[in-house]
């Protein structure tokens, strides 16, 4: 399978970013792309909105269903899920992309901006994933696909902001025991992770503005990974935990180039990526 026609994809923080960057690249193959997200109105820090997100899907040749959801209500996911089943006929795909970050040290970091964390990633993925299953069983390949990074427990990736850490780990903790779970059901489970940092809101908000997103890639290249994961086998390939460039890289791809904001400058590596993980590309400019 090279395509995904046809199928429909349950998107959670699908309005921007790499969420969107994904329901585009599916789109262009003319999937079905439910769009999961809290942005209903315009943020003055954060681009578009779940109906500007679903207009983009259409033009690119998709159809696109709009959901106004926070995953952190069981009833919304519940509905949001039954909403797309009754719109479609079913889901093929869930991509567990919604995510909350705070990068603050643990004395720094509000008990309640733990639990938001906790509650997105963790527990968000999970809910997600768990209402999926019994419209993922109906798919002829079915797959969950978490953003999410691989489990290397080393502690430079917990000691500067371990509160989001324990989050984010909990999402790759879904993949690693969902993979197993299901692997008698034929669903497909694996975790992507971007090798740099990639340049959405929250690199531009949150990380390290301006400069850091130019020494960023583009969502595609993440976009372009998934393509390749989720028109994958479901029963062949399910228990991964991919990074974009280097699973690219093993399907062909050769320029790299073209992902980056700003060629000029040297990418910024992202957290979590293994230490004996070697890009495929470099990693500095073109001609340095």
């Amino acid at each position: 399978m090279s395509s995904l026609e046809g199928k429909t994809l349950f998107i959670s923080g699908g309005s921007r970013g790499i969420g969107l960057a994904i329901g585009l690249r599916a789109a262009r193959d003319g999937a079905n792309v439910a769009l999961a997200a809290k942005t209903a109105e315009p943020h003055p820090k954060l681009p578009g909105t779940v109906y500007t997100a679903a207009l983009e899907i259409e033009k690119v040749g998709g159809n696109a269903l709009p959901i106004v959801c926070d995953i952190r209500d069981e009833a919304q996911v519940q509905a949001a899920i039954d909403q797309t089943v009754q719109t479609f006929g079913g889901i093929d795909i869930c991509v567990n992309n919604a995510s909350a970050i705070s990068l603050t040290d643990t004395r720094s970091t509000e008990m309640k901006r733990f639990d938001l964390m906790h509650q997105v990633n963790a527990r968000g993925t999970f809910m997600v994933s768990k209402h999926c299953i019994a419209h993922l069983c109906r798919s002829d390949n079915p797959h969950i696909l978490m953003l999410s990074p691989p489990l290397d427990l080393k502690p430079q990736w917990f000691a500067g902001h371990l509160a989001y850490s324990l989050a984010k780990y909990g999402m790759s903790l879904c993949a690693l025991g969902l993979s197993e779970e299901l692997k008698p059901l034929g669903i497909g489970v694996n975790a992507l992770w971007p090798r740099t940092t990639i340049a959405t809101a929250a690199i531009a908000n949150i990380v390290g503005g301006e400069d850091v997103m130019r020494a960023s890639r583009s969502p595609e290249i993440v976009a372009d990974a998934a393509h390749v994961i989720l028109t994958k086998p479901a029963g062949d390939f399910t228990g991964n935990f991919c990074i974009d460039d280097t699973l690219l890289a093993e399907h062909g791809v050769c320029d790299f180039d073209r992902y980056r904001i700003d060629p000029t400058v040297d990418l910024t590596p992202d957290f979590f990526v293994p230490e004996d993980s070697e890009p495929p590309a470099p990693l500095t400019a073109p001609g340095r």
